[in-house]
C-alpha cells in the first residue's frame, strides 16, 4: 500500500514538474522581441512607447495609437512620427492585458521618460548570445513577408528551372530522333541511286 501511495505521489510531483518547464518555456519569446527592445526581459507582450505615446505588441509586430479616439493597430506608426527612433527612445515592457485601456496610468506613471534619449540599451547592441535572433527583428512583419516572398520566388524559379531542364532533354532526344530518321533516309538514298541505275541499263 505504501508503494503505491509513493509512487503516486511521485507521479503527480513528475506530472507539475513537466508542467511548471512547458509554462516556462512556452512564456519565454527573447527570440520575437524587436532588436530595439531594451535587454534583461525573458518575456514581453507591450512595450509603451512615452515619446509617441502608444504601445507595441510583441507577439504581432504592431503599433497601438489613438485615431479620431478609438485605439488603432498598425505595422507602422503614422507619419507625423516619422522621425522617431525606437532605438534612441525609452521603451517601458507592459505585460498586463490590453494595457491601452489604462492609458492614463500608463501616461502619469512614465510620462517623465519621454525625451529620454540615449539612455537605455537596446537588444541590438548586446552581446548577450540569447539575443543573437532577436538581433535582426526591426519590429516590421513586413520582413517576414519578405522572408516568405523570397523562399516562394526561390522556389517557383527552381521549379521553373526544372522544367526547362526536362524541356532540354525532351529536345534532346528529338534531336536524336531526327538523326536516326536523316541516317535511315541516307541509307535508303543509295538502294534508291542503285535501282535507278539498273533501271537505266534495262532501258538501254
Amino acid at each position: 500500500m505504501k508503494k503505491l501511495i509513493l509512487a503516486a505521489i511521485f507521479g503527480v510531483a513528475s506530472l507539475s514538474s513537466i508542467s511548471t518547464k512547458a509554462q516556462i518555456s512556452l512564456s519565454i519569446n527573447i527570440g520575437s522581441q524587436p532588436a530595439w527592445g531594451p535587454t534583461g526581459y525573458d518575456h514581453v507582450d507591450y512595450y509603451y512607447l512615452p515619446d509617441v505615446d502608444a504601445y507595441y505588441y510583441v507577439p504581432t509586430s504592431q503599433y497601438i495609437y489613438q485615431v479620431g479616439g478609438q485605439w488603432a493597430w498598425r505595422s507602422s506608426l503614422p507619419a507625423r512620427y516619422g522621425s522617431y527612433d525606437p532605438y534612441n527612445s525609452y521603451k517601458v515592457v507592459v505585460n498586463r492585458p490590453k494595457p491601452y485601456l489604462s492609458h492614463q496610468r500608463d501616461i502619469q506613471q512614465y510620462g517623465k521618460f519621454k525625451n529620454y534619449h540615449g539612455k537605455q540599451g537596446n537588444i541590438r547592441d548586446s552581446r548577450d548570445s540569447r539575443y543573437s535572433q532577436a538581433r535582426n527583428n526591426n519590429g516590421r512583419p513586413g520582413n517576414q513577408q519578405h522572408q516568405q516572398g523570397n523562399q516562394q520566388q526561390h522556389q517557383q524559379g527552381n521549379q521553373q528551372h526544372q522544367q526547362g531542364n526536362q524541356q532540354h532533354q525532351q529536345g534532346n532526344q528529338q534531336h536524336q530522333q531526327g538523326n536516326q530518321q536523316h541516317q535511315q533516309g541516307n541509307q535508303q538514298h543509295p538502294k534508291g541511286g542503285d535501282q535507278h541505275s539498273e533501271g537505266d541499263k534495262r532501258g538501254h
